[in-house]
């Protein structure tokens, strides 16, 4: 008989995610966490006298990966057909006659289920400090780039001079809003518990409010109030809205390094080695925006993920199993990639190229048009009336368009403008260093406020 092969067929196996996020998911970090929690209920038994204090000890001291192995935790599985189980029976295997105390008025989901809060209280971890460090690599640059005007644009048309650091700044705020979200979130979601079959906690006897209570405050995690045989769903659904959300923002971010990439605008890049770096396979000249472009394409399996998500918080009764397959796929596909997305961010935010003098030729790529707004305001200010004056700019603009005349031209040979605006009032409304308005000021106090709470709360 051929020899059974370990395929490799997901990407996440050789090409997204760290190491460290991956671990988090990894079989055997799972079979620790499995045999720690029943320990942890051994405890908490022993603590209430239900079970001797020698045999919670000893059961902890055997509950390893050391001692039960993964290749007999599997073995037992495919026999028996039940994952926990096989997880119990390894373990009272090392225990010998201390063994009949394991997985006491227990059921499945306790143990699954807390061991999922462990497992997201570690993946939780490990994005938020993503999160702060993107946070202040986008402070950093916002702060950098307070003075770099630049154009703004709506609906893919240039608009009014910007910011650059303004764009960084929104997207630091945007950060920090996730970063509370998250924490908030981890409250709710990183809970376990000991309800037994169906929630009333009936197999564990008159002191199962404490068993629950201890057995958590072993591990580190609070007890959910109240769940029937599973913690209700809606909080892990949550958790990959939450997670989708972020991994939207991030798209959001990359599409517009994309964007300002192209070759026509090139006012941003992402970082690029020129020594070694291959942009495409027969045109030896590309540069492509690879990082961002996998950014925005993860996205997209993020956001999908949500539908399984909410459609997991539909459960029948006090439980039934559609929910589990599901998170087996979803969960940690979902850590995994936003992790990779996030570690991707970081990377092109500490090599984000910036070129100003492209800023400045787009400023004046439309000959003066993107100062319409101030001229309109400055003829208000002579005592035009605002729509009238609006009018009037227009009909200007349309003229330089269609004639392809600078701007200041089309506005000095107007009769109406003449009524109101001299040539050097003209020129002074067409400078769009003098049209940044507050944008310096709000990259100040928002990045100011911003610092304060990453550096004040945790």
């Amino acid at each position: 008989m051929e020899e059974e092969k370990h395929f490799i067929v997901h990407p996440i196996d050789y090409r997204y995610g760290s190491y460290e996020m991956k671990k988090v998911f990894d079989r055997e970090n799972w079979l620790q966490k499995m045999l720690k929690v029943e320990a942890a209920l051994a405890r908490a038994h022993a603590e209430v006298g239900n079970i001797p204090m020698e045999a919670a000890e000893y059961i902890s001291k055997m509950a390893t990966i050391k001692h039960v192995k993964i290749e007999k935790v599997n073995e037992i599985e495919k026999e028996i057909k039940h994952e926990t189980m096989a997880v119990v029976k390894a373990l009272t295997e090392v225990c010998g006659p201390y063994g009949k105390y394991i997985h006491l008025g227990a059921t499945s989901s306790d143990i699954l289920d807390t061991v999922l809060a462990l497992q997201l209280k570690e993946a939780i971890n490990l994005i938020e400090k993503d999160l702060i460090e993107i946070a202040y690599l986008l402070i950093d640059l916002a702060e950098k780039n307070k003075e770099t005007i630049c154009v703004g644009r709506t609906h893919g048309q240039h608009a009014i001079p910007y910011i650059l650091g303004h764009k960084f700044a929104i997207w630091a705020y945007e950060i920090k809003l996730h970063i509370e979200r998250l924490r908030q979130c981890k409250e709710r979601v990183c809970v376990g518990k000991m309800s037994g079959a169906v929630g009333t906690q009936a197999g564990f006897g008159a002191n199962a409010l404490k068993i629950q209570e201890l057995t958590m405050k072993y591990l580190g995690i609070k007890p959910a109030e109240i769940s029937s045989q599973i913690v209700p769903r809606d909080r892990l659904a949550e958790f990959i809205c939450l997670l989708a959300l972020i991994s939207s923002s991030l798209d959001k971010f990359g599409r517009e390094i994309r964007n300002l990439q192209r070759t026509e605008i090139r006012e941003l890049e992402e970082p690029f080695r020129e020594e070694v770096q291959v942009g495409s396979s027969t045109m030896p000249q590309k540069r492509n925006p690879i990082n961002s472009e996998k950014i925005c394409g993860l996205a997209k399996i993020l956001r999908s993920l949500v539908i399984a998500a909410l459609e997991n918080v539909v459960i029948e009764h006090e439980r039934d199993l559609t929910n589990s397959s599901c998170e087996r796929s979803i969960i940690p596909e979902a850590c995994i990639l936003l992790d990779e997305q996030l570690k991707t961010m970081k990377k092109i935010l500490k090599g984000l190229r910036i070129y100003p003098e492209n800023m400045k030729r787009n400023l004046n790529l439309t000959k003066g048009l993107i100062m319409s707004e101030a001229v309109m305001l400055t003829l208000v200010k002579k005592g035009l009336g605002r729509q009238e004056a609006h009018e009037i700019v227009r009909k200007c603009a349309m003229k330089a368009y269609k004639n392809n005349m600078d701007f200041f031209e089309a506005l000095k040979t107007d009769k109406n403008i003449q009524k109101y605006l001299t040539e050097e009032e003209i020129k002074e409304a067409l400078n769009p260093y003098n049209y940044t308005g507050t944008a310096k000021i709000q990259i100040e106090n928002i990045t100011r406020q911003i610092r304060n709470y990453l550096q004040t709360t945790k």
